[in-house]
């Protein structure tokens, strides 16, 4: 199985901001644990990440084009006002699951993304990639 793993916008800044919220780890070290998960779990990974809504809709294009099987995102900083994104991941032919860190619902948001979504993982920490990526497998 081949999962994309999306960072949306803001993610670098993880572990330098906002540590009270989302705590202490670093992109890096995600994209370190997540990598950690898929191999104890059978899962081949593609992790991106970007700062420009454009590459990310064309990454979830190319994704679907490629024969991957399902995308996870995180969307932070494209959880809401990003119609395009929400578009994107509407046409393409292949699952797409959010996950975050924390829970948006809690400090009162909501992400325009989960309702393209087929399913949603919030407030687990870093757990939630795994918990995604095991839901997936199965």
């Amino acid at each position: 199985m081949k999962v994309l793993v999306v960072h949306g916008a803001g993610m670098e800044m993880r572990g330098k901001v906002n540590v009270e919220l989302f705590g202490p780890m670093t992109l890096d070290q995600y994209d370190e644990t997540i990598r950690r998960y898929a191999v104890e779990l059978g899962v081949d990974v593609d992790i991106f990440h970007s700062n420009v809504e454009d590459e990310v809709i064309a990454k979830l294009h190319a994704a679907a084009e490629a024969g991957t099987d399902a995308v996870l995102i995180n969307p932070s900083g494209y959880m809401n006002g990003h119609p395009s994104l929400v578009d994107a991941i509407r046409t393409i032919d292949i699952p797409v699951y959010e996950t975050h860190m924390s829970n948006p619902a809690n400090r009162g948001a909501t992400s325009q993304v989960s309702g393209a979504c087929d399913g949603v993982i919030t407030g687990f920490g870093i757990l939630g990639y795994y918990m995604c990526l095991a839901a997936l497998k199965r």
